[in-house]
């Protein structure tokens, strides 16, 4: 049998709410315990839409070799010089946001590149998820967890799957 415990205080994710207010970005210098290498073809372009469009900062850059882009702890992503894959891979990366943050991020990315995002869609686990595929043809999902609302078919799929949902 697996034990888990709650253990919300490790990471910079808030509570779900409607009026969840995200963290800043985060500038500290830490061991990366998990990060995304991406390669791209122009890194200038590629590092202005993950800045304005996903709402990642420039923790610094060596000029045509890196870009390290951050947004909460732990959101880290590498952007380094590479070709493009022809085709988006099945493969994502999601990253935490919260709920009042979707709609902009979805609006900034279509003006930044028409076409680009998918969604806004509810989840059975409770969150809301923005398909976003970036300049490097990487697909990224923003992801905002929706607050616990007893009775739904959320909480009972949860319940279903042997998870007991918050405050119950």
């Amino acid at each position: 049998m697996t034990h888990t415990f709650p253990a919300f205080e490790v990471g910079p994710v808030p509570a779900p709410g409607t009026d969840a207010t995200p963290p800043e970005p985060f500038r500290g210098i830490y061991a990366m315990p998990m990060f995304t290498t991406l390669p791209a073809p122009d890194l200038a372009l590629s590092a202005d839409f993950w800045i304005r469009g996903l709402g990642f900062l420039d923790l610094f850059s060596v000029p045509g070799q890196i870009t390290h882009l951050r947004r909460w702890t732990f959101q880290d992503v590498l952007l380094v010089p590479g070709e493009r894959p022809d085709r988006t891979p099945p493969v994502s990366v999601s990253f935490a946001c919260v709920l009042n943050q979707i709609e902009e991020i979805a609006a900034v990315c279509e003006e930044l590149r028409p076409g680009c995002t998918a969604g806004p869609r509810r989840t059975p686990w409770n969150t809301v998820d923005l398909e976003v595929t970036t300049p490097e043809n990487a697909r990224v999902v923003m992801t905002a967890a929706r607050p616990h609302t007893p009775g739904s078919a959320e909480a009972e799929h949860l319940r279903s799957i042997g998870i007991t949902p918050p405050g119950e």
